[in-house]
C-alpha cells in the first residue's frame, strides 16, 4: 500500500476545501439552519409530537442525511472530475499508484468533508432543538458508512459525467427527491397504504430510518435490515469502481 500517495491525493481534495471554506462548510450549514428555523421553530411548534419526539428533533437525522448526502456526491464527483477535465488524470493513472489506492485518497477526503459538515450541522441544531443521541456509537457509524457510500457514488458519478452539467443531475434529479419522500420531515407510518409500501422501495429510507434510531430509539424499518442495506449499496459502489478500473470506462478515454 502506498500510503505517500494516498495522503498526497488526500492532502491536495483537502486543502481544496480550506481555500473554499464559504461554499464548502459555510452555505450548507447555512442552509441547514434555515430548515431549522422554519420547520424546526416555525412550523414544529405548532405542531404535535411523532412518536413522543418534538416535530425540531425528529427532523434533524432526516436533514443531516439531506445534506449529507448531496455533499458527499458533490465532493466526490467534482474531486474525480475535475483532474478529467484538465487532463491531469493521466498523470495519476500513469503514476506507480493503484486503483485502490487512487479510491481511498479521493473517497476518503470527500467523506472526511461530508462527516465534519454533518457534525458541524448536529452541533448547530443545538441553538434550535433541543435533542438526544441514545446510540451516539450506532450515530457515528451511520454517519461514516454513509458518508464513505456516497463519497463511492459521487466518486461513480464524477467519472461517468463528461461536462459539469451531469454532475448536478443525480444528486438534483434523483436522490434530492428520494431524500425528501424518504422520511426525512415525516415518519412513512404517516402515509396511508399504498404509498407506505411504495416508499419502502425508496433506498434513503433505510439511511434515514437507522440514522433516526440511532438518536431517539424508534424506525420505520428494523435498524438491522437499514444497516444491510446500506451495505449492500457500499458494496454495489464498490464493485462499480472495480469494474471501471478494470475496464478503463471513461478513464482511457
Amino acid at each position: 500500500m502506498n500510503f505517500y500517495a494516498i495522503r498526497a491525493i488526500y492532502k491536495f481534495e483537502m486543502s481544496r476545501t480550506f481555500r473554499t471554506l464559504m461554499q464548502s462548510i459555510a452555505s450548507p450549514v447555512l442552509s441547514t439552519s434555515l430548515y431549522f428555523i422554519v420547520f424546526g421553530t416555525a412550523i414544529g411548534s405548532r405542531m404535535g409530537n411523532i412518536e413522543g419526539i418534538s416535530y425540531g428533533a425528529f427532523i434533524i437525522p432526516g436533514l443531516v442525511m439531506l445534506s449529507l448526502l448531496s455533499e458527499s456526491i458533490s465532493n466526490a464527483s467534482f474531486g474525480i472530475f475535475f483532474p478529467k477535465f484538465s487532463g491531469t488524470i493521466y498523470e495519476v493513472l500513469s503514476a506507480p499508484v493503484s486503483a485502490m489506492e487512487i479510491v481511498i485518497g479521493y473517497v476518503g477526503a470527500a467523506a472526511t468533508k461530508s462527516v465534519t459538515l454533518g457534525l458541524l450541522i448536529l452541533f448547530t441544531a443545538q441553538l434550535f432543538v433541543d435533542y438526544h443521541i441514545e446510540h451516539p456509537f450506532w450515530m457515528l457509524a451511520f454517519l461514516i458508512l454513509t458518508a464513505i457510500t456516497f463519497s463511492l457514488f459521487g466518486f461513480i458519478i464524477g467519472i461517468w459525467a463528461d461536462d459539469f452539467q451531469k454532475l448536478q443531475v443525480i444528486p438534483l434529479m434523483v436522490v434530492t427527491p428520494l431524500t425528501f419522500l424518504g422520511g426525512a420531515f415525516y415518519s412513512i407510518s404517516m402515509l396511508p397504504e399504498p404509498w407506505q409500501t411504495l416508499t419502502l422501495f425508496n433506498p434513503v429510507v433505510y439511511l434515514i430510518s437507522g440514522f433516526r434510531w440511532a438518536f431517539y430509539g424508534v424506525a420505520d424499518v428494523n435498524v438491522a435490515v437499514s444497516l444491510g442495506m446500506t451495505m449492500v449499496f457500499l458494496l454495489i459502489c464498490l464493485t462499480t469502481v472495480w469494474w471501471i478500473f478494470r475496464s478503463g470506462y471513461r478513464l482511457r478515454t
